[in-house]
């Protein structure tokens, strides 16, 4: 009868022991969660600013089209202009998230890049990107400075850079739309300002 109370007793402490393990263990995962920052696109210092409007720069389809890259686009309420290469492995990960989510978020993609026409014919095959306009040639990075692959510009329909950045994943292209919406740069400039907030 006694053993039985004592194990009774070692059940519960043990029970009451694991309950506080998991509170803990809860609050440290709320802790952690408050101080991981939301990732968004770089932006990098060069190039046109966002607010400002994009150059129209004249440039070529890689079927060789005349066409006018940036600029005003009254149809289009919203464009995003993907820099990727066919030798960035970073851009070929990338590329499948950039086409969901310019599906999903109703945005008009355009890829653009400076490669041999033969090895940028390679990608498109390799990707599925025949519906979707390919730009090729250096004009268009070079208007918009774009030093670092892949790099997107989230353009609206009067030509307006709404935010632009490297990006890497997901997640930061939709930061470009998150900070459009909120009326700032980047995400980081929002965390940077609510950190200088918090330190006043």
């Amino acid at each position: 009868m006694t053993a039985l109370i004592v194990g009774q007793v070692l059940s519960w402490l043990v029970i009451i022991a694991l309950v506080v393990a998991l509170l803990a263990l809860a609050r440290q995962v709320g802790v952690l969660h408050m101080r991981v920052a939301p990732a968004g696109a770089l932006q990098t210092s060069g190039g046109p600013a966002v607010g400002g409007k994009a150059p129209a720069v004249p440039a070529h389809t890689l079927e060789g089209k005349d066409v006018i890259v940036g600029g005003p686009a009254k149809d289009v309420p919203l464009r995003l202009l993907m820099f990727v290469s066919a030798t960035c492995p970073l851009c070929k990960g990338l590329i499948p998230a950039a086409r969901s989510f310019a599906k999903d978020e109703r945005v008009e993609l355009t890829f653009v890049g400076d490669d041999d026409a033969q090895v940028q014919r390679g990608l498109i095959a390799a990707q599925g990107l025949e519906n979707y306009r390919f730009i090729n040639g250096p004009e268009v990075g070079q208007a918009f400075e774009v030093g670092k692959l892949p790099y997107a510009v989230l353009l609206d329909a009067e030509g307006t850079i709404l935010s632009k950045g490297l990006v890497n994943s997901r997640e930061h292209l939709e930061s470009l739309v998150v900070a459009h919406e909120m009326g700032i740069a980047t995400v980081q400039d929002y965390i940077g300002k609510l950190k200088t907030v918090a330190a006043a």
